[in-house]
């Protein structure tokens, strides 16, 4: 009981610290998402339009993802320098191949019947695509986006090592110090982060699917 006590007097101490580090830890992993969203999505859908080009970048971001996070920021640093850019840069490429793979696989899985029809009915490819093939699409779409953010959310902690900050700043501060607690202070934050995000795109995932494809 004691411990717990202490634990949470010592969490209460740093509050607005942890504040502080929570909001820079959801800009680097808010901004990383965001520009794989910009990239990730419509290179998904391009991909579908040729089984080469598909499998050239499935292949090319399954290697990326195979690349260690502390190895990959440590290859960047004479690139990139240390600090934010590095840390956006880096949780980029780690959140494109969900949101390419489950853009890809959405987009693939409609049912051909569906766009047939809608060919019938006059509708050209870019009709086909924003009316029928993305909403239809959407809830895989959009798990893809939800992986993405929880990986990038744990990821982030790591960043910490090349000056980005964020709540991984605790974590290696209480390692260095071998305090419990300051791991603690940094840890149950961000797994909260990422059970907060994930629930919340879940609501926007389940907002954007058509009804008559909602569970």
């Amino acid at each position: 009981m004691s411990g717990n006590i202490s634990f949470f007097q010592f969490f209460l101490g740093r509050l607005p610290d942890v504040l502080s580090q929570t909001v820079i830890h959801l800009q680097i992993t808010g901004t990383a998402v965001f520009i794989a969203i910009l990239v990730g999505v419509p290179l998904g859908i391009l991909i579908t339009r040729s089984r080469q080009l598909a499998r050239i970048v499935l292949n090319g971001a399954n290697v990326l993802q195979t690349i260690p996070s502390l190895a990959f920021f440590g290859l960047m640093i004479p690139l990139l320098g240390i600090g934010r850019p590095l840390a956006v840069f880096v949780l980029f490429l780690y959140a494109l191949l969900p949101i390419i793979k489950n853009t890809y696989t959405g987009i693939k899985g409609v049912d051909s019947s569906l766009t047939e029809a809608g060919r019938g009915m006059g509708m050209t490819n870019l009709q086909l695509l924003t009316m029928v093939e993305v909403p239809l699409a959407l809830p895989v779409m959009m798990a893809g986006i939800r992986i993405a953010a929880v990986i990038n959310i744990g990821t982030a902690t790591i960043a910490a090592l090349i000056g980005a900050q964020g709540l991984g700043s605790f974590i290696f501060r209480g390692i260095s110090m071998g305090n419990n607690n300051l791991i603690l202070t940094g840890a149950l934050p961000a797994a909260l982060l990422a059970l907060l995000v994930d629930f919340l795109l879940g609501r926007v995932e389940l907002l954007l699917t058509p009804r008559g494809m909602r569970k």
